[in-house]
């Protein structure tokens, strides 16, 4: 049985799905393993790192996609790699099915058994296969990096002969796991740090980091069975823009992180509401490109109001390829793993497997 990846469009995507090391790692539960040629070189990784581990090199896409048992990506493949897609094979990646049903609809036509790994449950067993984990872990790093980089004061307070320099004040809205990141990373270069998350759970979480939690007032708690957020109600929209006005005067830079599986992410900023921050504060949106948390947001641009940075972030794994391809490839690891069954020698797509059955796309 063969594993095959070939390469991303690498004017949207720099990340692949194997690195050396877990290539070896699907290469010793028995199956093979083969790329395209110059699979990730963009990333200062010869072919000959492959080759030490035993896979093997071809030459063109087709040649892979042909050849492969099961086929790994990172993002949804193209019209013409669902044409080369072999029928009955496995496809795994981080597919968006709900941006790219009419794609996935051709490929499950083929009867290609069709996993997207953001469908996974959020259960002990899947976390190994996190993929949404370990890329917003990243992501909320990325963010206060970006956001100080594009700060024009310094973050930490500083007291000098000179005088005194305040810290900086940086508000994240949302507390999943990028936002955790976010609060942690700006902790740890010396912001006061606050956070609002529609999730009751998450004050503990935030406080944990140092970070003070903002609640909505006699709120309900707005968490789905599965640990997400879900869409709030009309009052609690009301109530969430009473406690931002006051917020968001007092901040320097806000953070957006919060989404809701399957829909656009909620708007959380308005118009008047950015208004509000002082000139020279920063809005940096990661949800930018499901919609936005915040107004004035666009997905690969940074608008300025009223000497406001509004920054909509576009595909920022593509400022961390190689941390995020090394988590990537070790999160697809685990899920062949459970997927391959060593006795028998194949791929066991055990519909009793929660992991297998939430993250399957279409019916088998």
């Amino acid at each position: 049985m063969i594993v095959g990846s070939i390469k991303e469009d690498l004017a949207l995507e720099k990340r692949v799905s194997i690195t050396p090391e877990t290539a070896k790692n699907i290469m010793s539960l028995g199956l093979k393993v083969c790329i395209e040629k110059n699979y990730a070189t963009h990333l200062g990784i010869d072919d000959n790192e492959y080759k030490k581990n035993g896979v093997e090199i071809k030459a063109s896409s087709s040649e892979v996609l042909n050849l492969s048992n099961l086929i790994i990506k990172v993002n949804c493949p193209s019209e013409n790699e669902i044409s080369l897609l072999k029928d009955e094979t496995i496809l795994i990646g981080m597919l968006n099915p709900s941006k790219n049903k009419d794609k996935l609809d051709k490929i499950i036509k083929k009867k290609i058994k069709t996993f997207s790994l953001e469908l996974l449950p959020r259960i002990t067993r899947a976390q190994s296969m996190d993929v949404l984990s370990s890329q917003s872990n990243l992501a909320g790093y990325r963010a206060v990096i970006d956001c100080v980089a594009e700060f024009e004061k310094a973050i930490p307070m500083m007291m000098t002969a000179a005088g005194t320099v305040p810290a900086a004040k940086i508000l994240v809205i949302g507390a999943g796991v990028a936002g955790l990141q976010a609060i942690a990373t700006a902790k740890r270069l010396g912001a006061i740090v606050s956070a609002t998350d529609v999730r009751a759970a998450s004050k503990e979480q935030v406080e944990s980091l140092g970070g003070k939690f903002l609640t909505v007032e006699q709120a309900e708690d707005m968490e789905t069975a599965g640990g997400y957020a879900k869409e709030t109600t009309e009052d609690y929209k009301k109530k969430q823009a009473e406690m931002m006005k006051e917020a968001l005067k007092k901040n320097d830079i806000v953070i957006c992180t919060a989404l809701i599986p399957g829909k656009p992410a909620p708007r959380i900023l308005t118009e008047d509401l950015v208004k509000l921050m002082k000139p020279g504060s920063i809005v940096y949106d990661l949800a930018a490109e499901q919609g936005g948390n915040s107004a004035y947001s666009e997905a690969g641009k940074t608008n300025t109001i009223q000497g406001i940075k509004v920054i909509g972030v576009k595909s920022l794994m593509n400022s961390l390829p190689l941390t995020a391809s090394s988590l990537y490839a070790k999160n697809l690891f685990s899920f062949i793993r459970n997927l391959y069954s060593r006795e028998k020698k194949d791929f066991n797509i055990n519909l009793d497997d929660e992991i297998i059955t939430k993250s399957l796309v279409g019916k088998v």
